[in-house]
């Protein structure tokens, strides 16, 4: 039976949102013996735990504020990746972690401190996500393509001289996002700086439509471009616009949220989000099967931050795709697993932690919208420290690492293997 969601009632959007975060625990490790805290099963990946925590975020604030053992399962979650010098470049991910694995990460934080998450006692939200934010800038690489952060921070690492949309997405829109909290102008000069150069650098055009291509080879100085477009990489860039508008009022940012917008029609089928690249051929993979809750995380919040936008995207971009999203969670032996396909009204056979914070994401936009994100003006605690981050080795391309460091790494790595996926009774009774 599909799930059954009254997207006017807060109370059945967070009975639907309880069986989905239910859903995406069958794959959380950190409550099994053995599992690290803060990651999911094989094959999903260090930056999809990020993801899904920033779902969790808004799940907690919303629908669960009172269940003090999911929110210390969230916060222990958090902390425990931030890594040993609260830089979120912790030892199990110090020999593949990508800039783009780091700022869904960031996107994470920032939604931590501008829902008033719990701050740890030394080590704030806000703080985390600064440092994020300066080590990202400290990786602003001039001697390829005039700019840019490339995919990946390890020299080592394939995809090293491929710099890419997501990277410089989620930097812009940690950037914006920042400026909002804090009202400090050296967030609005990056963010526009990275916005300039993605138009220069030809990774945005409007020549005949508006397209953000996914990236490009920084040895051919970023000319030849990979043109497959992302869902994720469009959300990015309108919340990190949505942002600017609020802080800033100026009427260029509502224009470029506009466009992306309109552009982000491509990920529609039938008036319910798909990610269309992929997944009318059954092509997606595990990472592209997980893009989608960052455009409707991001739609949820362009409809806050740009009130003139609301009614569209709320009743046009997001409500039926929240019904179908609800209707796909009815699969699988615990009855609560979702799909890929949302137009079918109920579950297609497709499964994983993707297909879960897909829905999530979606479903919890009927709620979310209603909440603008706090900043430090209007009660928004999260303390800040500009200079977080700049401590650290870590924060350049060289990427010099200690020995201990590598050698903590592997254990890590093993925890991450173990593939546990029945929830006992006791940690389904915590939601």
């Amino acid at each position: 039976m599909a799930l059954s969601i009254d997207i006017q009632s807060e109370e059945s959007i967070c009975d639907a949102a309880q069986a989905i975060v239910q859903g995406a625990m069958n794959y959380y490790l950190g409550l099994k013996h053995g599992g690290t805290v803060g990651m999911f099963s094989a094959p999903y990946y260090w930056w999809q735990a990020g993801e899904v925590f920033g779902g969790w975020i808004d799940y907690h604030q919303f629908c669960k504020p009172d269940n003090d053992t999911f929110k210390e399962i969230l916060f222990d979650a958090m902390l425990h990746q931030a890594g040993s010098k609260f830089d979120y470049m912790p030892s199990n991910q110090s020999m593949t972690e990508g800039n783009d694995d780091q700022g869904v990460w960031g996107l994470t934080l920032l939604q931590a401190a501008e829902r008033n998450f719990t701050d740890s006692e030394d080590h704030s939200w806000l703080s985390m996500a600064q440092s994020i934010y300066n080590q990202m800038l400290s990786r602003w690489d001039t001697t390829t393509c005039h700019g840019g952060l490339r995919w990946q921070i390890f020299t080592w690492n394939s995809g090293y001289n491929y710099k890419n949309s997501i990277s410089n997405g989620c930097f812009f829109h940690i950037a914006a996002r920042l400026y909002r909290f804090t009202e400090d102008e050296m967030y609005l000069e990056q963010a526009e700086k990275i916005w300039d150069w993605m138009w220069g650098v030809g990774f945005m055009t409007d020549e005949k439509e508006f397209i953000i291509y996914d990236g490009a080879d920084d040895q051919t100085n970023c000319t030849d471009l990979t043109v497959h477009k992302w869902s994720y990489i469009y959300g990015v860039f309108l919340g990190g616009c949505a942002y600017l508008y609020n802080a800033t009022e100026d009427a260029i940012w509502k224009t470029r949220v506009e466009e992306i917008l309109d552009a982000s029609k491509y990920f529609y089928n039938d008036s319910v989000l798909s990610e269309s690249t992929c997944a009318p051929w059954g092509k997606c993979n595990n990472d592209q099967r997980s893009f989608l809750a960052l455009l409707a995380r991001n739609l949820g919040l362009t409809a806050t931050l740009v009130p003139e936008l609301y009614d569209h995207i709320t009743n046009e971009m997001l409500a039926p795709s929240a019904k179908g999203a609800a209707a796909s969670c009815s699969g699988g032996s615990d009855g609560i697993t979702c799909g890929q396909n949302w137009n079918i009204g109920r579950w297609d056979g497709l499964f994983g932690l993707g297909e879960q914070m897909n829905a999530l994401e979606t479903v919890m936009s009927m709620i979310t919208t209603k909440h603008p994100p706090y900043t430090s003006n209007n009660g928004g605690s999260s303390k800040s420290v500009p200079d977080a981050g700049n401590h650290t080795s870590t924060s350049v391309n060289s990427k010099l690492i200690d020995v201990a460091t590598k050698d903590r790494a592997g254990a890590a790595i093993l925890t991450a293997i173990v593939l546990g996926l029945t929830l006992s009774g006791g940690v389904w009774m915590l939601f």
